[in-house]
């Protein structure tokens, strides 16, 4: 699969070039010798798409009208990429926003406190463009795209909070949604905007000369013939341009871009079992299972893991040396430690002892729980604290505990004084979807529970529900939205783990910056969920017992996740 990935794309042909041939070749996608083939129009389009920055606001507004002008100052959002130290110049900085800006590849991977990104970005909370509203940071970090798309026992739900059941409807809210500059009332100016751009683009900037100078309306159209194989898209994703609505072209633009994003996916070989990190070359080494058997759960695909592993007389480790990684300074190996980590981090708690009240103190980790083997995420909604942490970091220890939350009756009594703004209901406050801030104790970020039996947001309820249902063990014919609402406080999407190398800073408020801080907070918010002071916890949140030695052979297994993704 090939990324341009524009500026940088000559130095990293140059730099794996050099590394392939100091490290013999070990860097997790395969030969990099071999020319890789050409990504399909729809690929290749969607990209471009990706990375067109005149679908926001702020062109709009400084481009007196003119679909193809060069902006005399770009947004100033865009002047630097927020990093956890000091900002770095911005890619896009004499442009408008587009989804690159806030997910990134390799456009920092020269700077000195950049790298590698998994097509997420450095900020703990994300430049947005200013407007009237005030908001100038996104409340949550962004997340990775690579791997989010990938297959699941449950129903796809996209976004941390669920608001997402399908790619395309993401992509639409994005493009017309507040990242883009656009406020609530301004869907059907934000539309217009995505089809201007459509209909007159001239294909003469600098964007299009990498996707073969050819316009949007010449690529898009049903008519266009003799297009460059690798511009010429299949007839479901072209449409009349002339004849389109702006509605359509918004969609046919969605549609392209979700393409694009469904693709970006770790190395894996033909069966779809992941490859590049030294803990498959671990399993590969020692004949392991590297995914579930057909119709065996992740659940149950674990505890045969971890049964397998415990048999393992002689364990073939990878050794450091023989192979190498490009983009982490770290080595490709995976020993003892690692392998004490993966152990700790399949292992849960014997429910019959906890029953019995007898509680173990080391060993259990616990993590699996959560985080299923091989994608490394149940694809659920879990709350481990970390709403609560930046909550109580401002307010004081268990202020989070006293924060008012509506019942659903009160929330749908007046709709707009606790949920978000959105074009159907634009007025929202939003105080439950914020940034937590002194000035205003009612602020924080409640996940799933601004989403979940929302009326303006039908698509994923019954997913979610359904999740919600499966992790609870309520009845399903018993249960209302009303019993469920409360346990939706403060939960939100369980991330993936594999290549966390390129994804710090961690969790969804961008507070922690390494894994160490990571595992510290989950010590410390296990006992408090023992002891009843995690508000609304995620069962398995007590059901963690890990001592700080062990914490960091978890830290070395969770780091042989890591590969070099390109």
């Amino acid at each position: 699969m090939s990324h341009r990935h524009h500026s940088l794309a000559p130095f990293i042909a140059a730099l794996l070039l050099v590394l392939s041939a100091c490290s013999g070749g070990g860097n997790g996608n395969g030969n990099m010798n071999q020319a890789e083939a050409a990504d399909p129009a729809e690929v290749a389009i969607g990209e471009r798409l990706f990375l067109e920055t005149r679908f926001a606001q702020f062109f709009m507004a400084n481009s007196g009208g003119d679909a193809n002008a060069q902006l005399l100052a770009g947004d100033p959002a865009l002047d630097f990429s927020e990093t956890m130290g000091a900002p770095l110049p911005g890619p896009f900085a004499s442009a408008s926003m587009n989804c690159s800006a806030c997910h990134l590849v390799d456009q920092q991977l020269g700077m000195t406190g950049g790298g590698m990104r998994t097509y997420g970005d450095f900020a703990r909370r994300s430049p947005i463009p200013a407007r009237a509203d005030g908001q100038t940071l996104t409340p949550r970090n962004s997340p990775p795209l690579v791997g989010a798309s990938v297959g699941r026992e449950n129903a796809l739900i996209l976004h941390l909070d669920g608001e997402f059941a399908d790619p395309e409807d993401l992509v639409r809210a994005t493009l017309t949604g507040r990242n883009y500059g656009w406020l609530p009332n301004e869907a059907a100016q934000a539309m217009a905007q995505v089809a201007t751009i459509i209909r007159a683009d001239d294909g003469q900037g600098d964007l299009a000369a990498e996707f073969g100078g050819l316009s949007y309306a010449t690529v898009l159209d049903v008519d266009s013939v003799g297009l460059p194989e690798e511009f010429d898209l299949p007839l479901q994703y072209r449409i009349d341009v002339d004849t389109a609505t702006d509605q359509q072209i918004l969609d046919a633009v969605a549609r392209l871009i979700a393409v694009y994003i469904g693709q970006l996916e770790f190395a894996a070989d033909q069966n779809g079992a992941f490859t590049a990190s030294p803990y498959d070359r671990f399993l590969q080494l020692n004949g392991l299972p590297t995914m579930p058997d057909q119709g065996e759960s992740r659940g149950d695909y674990a505890d045969r893991l971890l049964g397998l592993i415990e048999g393992l007389g002689a364990p073939v480790f990878v050794p450091a040396g023989a192979e190498g990684f490009a983009f982490h300074d770290q080595d490709f190996a995976f020993g003892a430690m690692e392998l004490q980590g993966l152990k700790l981090f399949l292992t849960r708690p014997d429910p019959q002892a906890m029953q019995q009240g007898s509680l173990p103190t080391n060993g259990i980790g616990n993590c699996v729980a959560c985080h299923h083997a091989p994608e490394f995420s149940d694809f659920g909604f879990h709350n481990v604290g970390i709403a609560q942490e930046d909550y109580d970091a401002i307010h004081g220890a268990q202020a989070f505990a006293q924060l008012v939350i509506p019942d659903l009756t009160t929330r749908d009594a007046d709709p707009d004084l606790w949920l978000p703004a959105s074009a159907a209901r634009p007025n929202g406050m939003g105080s439950f979807l914020s940034v937590p801030t002194p000035l205003d104790a009612q602020r924080t970020d409640l996940g799933m529970w601004n989403v979940f039996a929302n009326d303006v947001v039908p698509a994923p309820q019954q997913a979610l529900r359904d999740i919600l249902l499966a992790q609870t063990g309520l009845d399903p014919n018993t249960t209302t939205e009303a019993d469920l609402l409360p346990l939706t406080i403060a939960t939100f999407k369980t991330p993936g783990l594999r290549d966390l190398g390129h994804g710090a800073p961690y969790m969804h408020t961008g507070r922690f910056d390494d894994l160490d801080d990571v595992l510290a907070h989950y010590v410390a918010f296990s006992a408090l969920a023992r002891n009843g002071q995690v508000r609304n916890a995620d069962p398995e949140l007590a059901n963690i017992f890990i001592t700080p030695t062990e914490a960091v052979a978890l830290i070395a297994f969770l780091r042989s996740l890591n590969e070099d993704y390109e």
